[in-house]
């Protein structure tokens, strides 16, 4: 038990009141007091707990990583375990986890806007340059030997820790303490009112302070803070158990009003396992045949293994392996690297010996990735792979040329396939050097286009949809959310993919067209196209916004180091974990640990489920407190009237109310109707007109039962106490179970069960253990009083099974909170 826990304002109250039974001459009553708020604060601390467990499960699991070369061995590790002398592997993306001196560069520069607020990339290209922890590959690669870790960094001796980002209040939580404000102003000022009232009117100030406590307890909304907090935790770690890494707890909350789940095809929709299908040498247009080969992990069939590559086709995967890392990353380039070592192993057509002179990234301008390498025979050999319509331009094909070209491109691309085209600079360099591009000191061009090229064929790649796809594709849209598709691939193939997936035909639209839109134009586009094509990473910024003024709620995901805006500016930015940077995971508020859409779509209904567990909860919260805060108004409304319930039958509620809250209605597994309906409205309040109807509805039944009770029931104070309280025990456990068989359907769950058990054993303790009830003030129970208590209880939970159905009137029309 933590002292936190014994701060919550119930305990405090409660121990205000043990307080005051000590200074009234009940020191016996005051004890007890004290038992309940051990017990309930041990509850309490058990939730906590259980928060803080969840809590620390996703930080485990959202540790940032690095990648190190230590002893000759290349490893995954924990940033906190990078050790002073390991070689740390940098690729653009990756979030630098150490200090220390450049050993191999390759294009690397780096962002130190953190640090040294240059908004500019540094390069770091020299030998020996600095590095320092909590920069950014802003581009190329590069090998750093570590000099310093953890607080010895220029980022740990300045005291700042990327790990302490904290999230603002999200509009649940600012909902709930808005409630939560409001019911404790009312609370306190019932009890300043009562006290005043009774203590004037009486003369006995002690007691008119009991009473007042006794209101403030019944009406102080304490579970609901707490219940927030858990669920949110939980929730995060049942995501976190789905493959999907909530990086804030409250982001859970957001999933259930997403509209348009945005999302790239490749290694989202597919399976992101690249395989070269078909060869096209140009100008022969001689074809590799599609069985060329297997899928990776699959044996390539006979045909396969007969059918090598002819030497026709050599230039073409020799100059694609040339215009690729060495080492890839990219699904694309891998396929390419199996391919070339399977078939041009052994012959002259591959050279890991000759040395890189200049890499030509891709731009927005020419969507091309070309590499100058230095022959030791024959000069410089350049080689460029990319879009076809850039590799046609880059090579100034025109008329029918250009035309069959490209028409030969979408031959491929209309088998599903992603096509790249492939080139190569011009023999006798500075000889094919572009007339304007020429240079004194035959250096290198800074630019691509300052060179001529020759086409040498097209590359199909395939990548198998991911078999879940579709059924999770219909699963999104009968929610009533939209599956959109963004691709850097052209858009035959983008329709062809998304016909497999299920979106349908329809109009797709280019980055380039949606560039060219009037912002009131592409909001509309964005409203109705599905598939948008041809999207570089900077185009998604503007997707989001177009969708956001449609009126959508946007998952938007992304895995690029220029996907960061896009996930910031979306309303749940979704990051991938396998292949996406440091900079997006930064950015994003979920994370996809296998980066698989169906992943996503399970979210999307924990989401939903979470958010509807938390509403029945509160809404029992309030039902529950209703009666208990009428019978502390008696007093004040009836002159006269003793106080029924004390401040310590209040806490023996607690005992069953609590665990209800944080424990039946958070394990309720979901209802597959809420896959059925809507997305909520992204300002629909938390208490709609369905949760208020319930709590009031269900509450106001108690209400009027114990009231008649408590007014006119048989016996004397003593008696009527022992009846009020049986019925709200009873009732309170009772309710647990209707709000789960009668509103979800279905068997309940093993802690609705418990909870059920745990308010008959109280009631149960009450009428055998004679000291329990005697420091309860509470009457020996005769046959009558059992028959009666369990007669009104049953009676009271029976019409409530009945009402309660009908309070939540099932309509594909309307807008529900939470059934």
């Amino acid at each position: 038990m933590r002292w936190q826990s014994v701060l919550e304002p119930t305990n405090l109250l409660l121990l205000a009141c043990a307080v005051l039974y000590g200074l009234i001459g009940e020191p016996t009553d005051g004890l007890v007091l004290l038992a309940f708020v051990a017990f309930i604060s041990l509850l309490d601390g058990v939730q906590q707990q259980r928060s803080r467990r969840a809590l620390a499960a996703l930080a485990a699991l959202s540790a940032p990583q690095a990648r190190v070369r230590r002893n000759g061995d290349e490893l995954r590790i924990p940033v906190e375990q990078v050790q002073v002398g390991d070689w740390l592997l940098l690729d653009e993306g990756d979030r630098v986890a150490a200090d220390g001196a450049v050993v191999e560069s390759l294009g690397l520069s780096l962002d130190e806007s953190l640090l040294t607020g240059e908004s500019l990339p540094v390069p770091r290209l020299e030998i020996g340059a600095p590095v320092r922890a909590g920069t950014l590959v802003a581009g190329g690669r590069g090998v750093v030997r570590v000099e310093a870790v953890a607080g010895a960094t220029a980022l740990g001796r300045l005291g700042a820790s990327l790990a302490t980002l904290k999230a603002p209040p999200t509009r649940l939580q600012r909902q709930t303490q808005r409630l939560t404000q409001r019911l404790t102003v009312m609370a306190l000022a019932l009890c300043a009112l009562l006290t005043a009232v009774n203590g004037a009117s009486s003369g006995d100030w002690p007691q008119a302070l009991l009473a007042g406590l006794a209101l403030a307890l019944a009406v102080l909304p304490n579970e609901i803070p707490v219940v927030l907090a858990l669920f949110l935790a939980l929730g995060a770690l049942r995501l976190a158990r789905l493959g999907v890494l909530a990086r804030w707890p409250a982001a859970v909350e957001s999933l259930g009003s997403a509209t348009v789940l945005a999302v790239d095809k490749t290694g989202t929709l597919t399976e992101n396992r690249m395989a070269v299908k078909e060869l096209i040498t140009w100008p022969e247009r001689a074809a590799w045949p599609e069985q060329a080969e297997a899928l990776p992990g699959q044996q390539p069939g006979a045909s396969a293994a007969q059918d090598q590559l002819g030497e026709p086709f050599h230039p073409l995967l020799e100059l694609a392996v040339l215009a690729s890392r060495p080492q890839p990353v990219d699904a694309m380039e891998q396929a390419i690297a199996r391919l070339a070592q399977r078939q041009l192993q052994g012959t002259e057509h591959l050279h890991g010996d000759w040395p890189l002179e200049r890499e030509y990234p891709l731009s927005p301008d020419l969507l091309v990735f070309s590499r100058l390498w230095r022959d030791p025979a024959s000069g410089w050999q350049l080689a460029a792979k990319g879009a076809p319509e850039a590799v046609s331009e880059l090579c100034h094909l025109a008329g029918p040329v250009a035309t069959a070209f490209l028409a030969e491109a979408d031959r491929l691309a209309a088998g599903g396939l992603r096509v790249l085209a492939v080139a190569r600079g011009l023999q006798g360099l500075p000889q094919h050097l572009h007339p304007d591009g020429l240079k004194e000191g035959n250096l290198p061009p800074e630019l691509l286009h300052d060179y001529l090229f020759e086409p040498l064929g097209l590359i199909g790649l395939a990548d198998p949809l991911r078999a879940d796809v579709p059924a999770s594709v219909a699963r999104a849209q009968a929610a009533g959310v939209r599956v959109v598709m963004i691709t850097g691939d052209g858009p035959t193939t983008a329709r062809v993919i998304a016909e497999q997936a299920g979106l349908g035909a329809g109009v797709v639209l280019t980055g380039d067209q949606l560039d060219r839109l009037a912002p009131s134009e592409r909001a509309a586009a964005a409203k109705q196209v599905n598939v948008f094509a041809r999207v570089r990473p900077e185009q998604k910024l503007a997707l989001v916004q177009a969708l956001q003024a449609a009126g959508e709620v946007v998952a938007m995901g992304g895995d690029g180091v220029n996907d960061g805006p896009a996930l910031r500016a979306a309303d749940i930015g979704v990051a991938m974990g396998r292949r996406g940077t440091a900079v997006a995971r930064e950015a994003s508020d979920l994370v996809l640990l296998n980066d698989a859409f169906a992943d996503l779509v399970e979210a999307l209904a924990m989401g939903r489920r979470v958010y509807a567990n938390l509403g029945r909860a509160l809404a029992y919260t309030l039902a529950v407190h209703l009666p208990i805060a009428a019978l502390g108004l008696i007093p004040l409304l009836v002159p006269g009237q003793p106080l029924l319930l004390l401040p310590v039958h209040i806490a023996l509620l607690h005992l069953v109310i609590e665990p209800a809250c944080t424990g039946a209605f958070e394990a309720q597994p979901g209802d597959p109707a809420q896959m059925r309906q809507p997305p909520r409205s992204l300002r629909a309040p938390l208490f709609g007109p369905a949760a208020w109807r319930l709590a009031l509805v269900q509450g106001g039944v108690l209400l009027v039962v114990v009231l008649v009770l408590a007014l006119a029931g048989p016996g004397g104070l003593e008696g009527r106490r022992a009846l009020v309280l049986s019925v709200l025990l009873l009732a309170s456990g009772g309710l647990v179970w209707i709000n789960r068989v009668r509103i979800q359907g279905g068997p309940p769950a093993l802690t609705t069960i418990l909870v059920a058990a745990s308010s008959l054993l109280l009631w149960g303790l009450l009428q055998v253990w004679s000291p329990l009830r005697q420091s309860l003030a509470l009457a020996p129970p005769g046959p009558w009083q059992v028959a009666l208590s369990l007669a009104v209880a049953g009676g009271s939970l029976l019409v409530l099974a009945l009402l309660t159905p009908g309070l939540l009137v099932r309509s594909a029309s309307r807008s529900v909170e939470w059934t």
